[in-house]
């Protein structure tokens, strides 16, 4: 059978032509990030999926293949790997170079939420249960390890990427699993240890760590690199996703709190739930008033789920600003990381998506 971390299969090779003619810029080239992802995340996912191999024994694929393979398959909008086939292109490279930095970046998405909801005592992951309770705790920390393990693996048994590449996409992979690591231990440790001093600075520098790199930075960083660019075009996309990245991950937070359970496809408000210090509630905890911030740090420590006490901690932080602070701090990254973009990258395409990714981040709610 084929191994799909050393080699690629006609499948494979068959979408990544498909992708590579609309990014040349054909007449059905997607207009806006969300129609590339919409046009996309499914063909990419398949992609991705063909880098999870097969057991030695049809027990391992019970107890660990098949269930990582359907946790995969269930998945977002792949925006993490599309961008990093977009930024390959917008650097005059071959998107098929960059597959299997996509696919690794994916996989480590896949492992860090396993291990995410395993700590956060999480029930619901895009609408269905999470794997430490569909298959236990024990096996679900075995599948984030696997696709741990399918990070830098995909990229060393790449056909198409030369060695120096492929150790230079690599050195990315593994500071961007440090990075998101110690993002992970300070969103932790501040809510084990009941930490409500906690500034938006703080937030910044965690969620910067925990989201930013692996969310928008590293994507596109790797994404250029395969494609051949230069140091400067690399830095200027790394820069560019490490803003975007982040607002990603605020406006993340704020659908959260006022979304749908239905958009966000797990437990709507359970950051409230799970104590998290977000950038809305730190800022609702330095500037809401005494009465309320006891209130809502109350509310935080409680591991509440009722929705009506939930709904009211989410009227606290609207009283203290920090709904509408949050968004315009997004609004205010993303504006400022275009015009940045503009300047650095060469009219294109696959550069005109990845503007338009910086709307789509801060516009889901709309």
């Amino acid at each position: 059978m084929m191994n799909p971390i050393e080699t690629r299969s006609p499948r494979q090779e068959s979408t990544m032509t498909t992708i590579n003619e609309i990014l040349e810029g054909a007449s059905e080239a997607p207009a806006t990030f969300e129609e590339y992802l919409n046009n996309f995340a499914d063909p990419v996912g398949v992609l991705i999926n063909e880098f999870i191999p097969r057991g030695s024994h049809p027990d391992m694929d019970r107890y660990l293949y098949d269930p990582l393979f359907h946790y995969s398959e269930n998945a977002g909008k792949r925006h993490r790997p599309l961008i990093c086939v977009a930024a390959c292109k917008a650097v005059g490279g071959d998107p098929a170079r960059a597959l299997s930095a996509a696919a690794a970046i994916e996989h480590f998405h896949s492992a860090a939420l396993i291990h995410d909801d395993i700590a956060d005592e999480a029930e619901l992951r895009r609408g269905e249960p999470c794997l430490h309770l569909t298959e236990g705790l024990g096996l679900a920390i075995n599948m984030g390890d696997l696709a741990l393990s399918l990070v830098n693996g995909t990229v060393i048994g790449d056909p198409l990427l030369d060695d120096a590449t492929k150790v230079r996409v690599v050195g990315e992979l593994i500071a961007m699993t440090c990075r998101t690591v110690e993002g992970q231990a300070l969103d932790i440790g501040w809510a084990r240890d009941g930490r409500y001093d906690i500034t938006p600075e703080d937030y910044l520098t965690m969620a910067i760590h925990k989201t930013a790199h692996y969310s928008g930075a590293v994507p596109l960083a790797v994404g250029a690199i395969t494609g051949g660019a230069t140091d400067e075009q690399v830095e200027a996309l790394r820069s560019y996703g490490l803003d975007t990245g982040l607002a990603f991950q605020i406006q993340d937070d704020l659908l959260n709190l006022i979304g749908t359970e239905e958009s966000t496809k797990k437990d709507f408000r359970n950051d409230i739930t799970e104590g998290k210090r977000t950038l809305v509630v730190v800022h609702a905890l330095q500037n809401a008033e005494p009465a309320d911030r006891e209130r809502l740090v109350e509310i935080l420590s409680s591991k509440e789920k009722d929705p009506a006490v939930l709904a009211e901690a989410v009227d606290l932080m609207e009283k203290a600003g920090s709904l509408e602070y949050a968004r315009s701090y997004a609004a205010s990254l993303t504006e400022g990381a275009k015009e940045r973009l503009v300047e650095a990258i060469e009219p294109s395409p696959s550069r005109d998506l990845l503007l338009s990714m910086a709307d789509w981040f801060v516009n889901r709610l709309k």
